[in-house]
């Protein structure tokens, strides 16, 4: 099994020839419920070798513009000399003029991650899709879990907006009016579809951070928190898609896959989803 994401050519998987970096961030320490978030980054990979490399909605092959995928980052089991890791090795690529994706592993890595492009790029917000609104203060005696991605995030920028929203405590709720954070809630979204209003609410560079539990079980049961209630393929590639057409996206994370032994499909559905956006990015 070819270690680089889809398993292409060095012509078009090479740092010199490629555009896109993908970034394994296989970190765990939060996780409350399930576990195996750190085994996520091999999973996409192996499974990105079966996705087909042309994209019959672009009409494009987007490998051909390059897609580098590097060693997974490794830990010391200090979250701020790893945390420091995951920024660095971001800042790196960025700096070096270079499409970052991150493979997590759970979603803190995210916070990390973040700090990279925040200190990259002026006008910058966040698009969290996800089904947690991860706004804690703190969770289970640490500020850094995966429940409090958000909050971290938010203390350096507070330009965020979080779609399909259907789980969290009191707290965030009430966190979430007091500073009127653009939420938008599953209910409304189920309700009302989605609107370009969303879009509207994020500044000209944006940051995506893809929680996979933002799905519904039935697509990604691969996940160590997953609610009832979620989305489907077509309706958030169509949202993605337009997304990538009106905003400078400079990056994104796909986080919290927790491959279960038998059930490939989850993997391979965000491997294809993650090839589908860097089409969608380039073309």
């Amino acid at each position: 099994m070819s270690n680089n994401f889809l398993g292409i050519e060095e012509e078009f998987s090479s740092i010199e020839n490629s555009q896109v970096v993908i970034i394994p961030v296989p970190y765990e320490t939060s996780t409350s419920y399930m576990g195996g978030t750190k085994e996520g980054p091999q999973a996409i990979i192996d499974a990105s070798a079966y996705v087909e490399l042309y994209d019959e909605e672009i009409e494009k092959e987007s490998y051909r513009k390059g897609i580098h995928t590097v060693p997974a980052i490794k830990f010391v089991n200090d979250v701020n000399k790893d945390f420091e890791s995951i920024t660095k090795t971001f800042s790196a690529y960025l700096e070096m003029g270079k499409f970052p994706i991150g493979l997590g592993g759970e979603h803190s890595i995210s916070f990390p991650i973040f700090k990279a492009f925040q200190q990259k790029f002026d006008n910058l917000s966040v698009l969290q899709l996800d089904a947690h609104s991860d706004l804690r203060e703190s969770y289970e005696d640490s500020i850094f879990s995966h429940a409090c991605v958000m909050k971290r995030i938010y203390g350096m920028n507070t330009n965020i907006v979080q779609v399909g929203i259907r789980s969290q405590c009191i707290e965030e709720a009430d966190f979430i009016k007091k500073n009127n954070i653009n939420t938008i809630y599953a209910h409304v979204l189920k309700n009302e579809g989605f609107y370009s209003s969303i879009i509207d609410k994020l500044t000209d560079n944006v940051f995506i951070t893809i929680d996979v539990d933002y799905f519904d079980p039935s697509v990604i049961p691969s996940t160590g928190t997953p609610e009832p209630g979620g989305f489907f393929w077509d309706e958030t590639m169509v949202f993605l898609k337009k997304v990538f057409a009106q905003k400078n996206v400079v990056g994104f994370d796909v986080v919290e896959l927790s491959p279960l032994k038998g059930l490939v499909h989850p993997d391979f559905t965000i491997a294809k989803m993650i090839y589908k956006l860097i089409g969608h990015k380039f073309y």
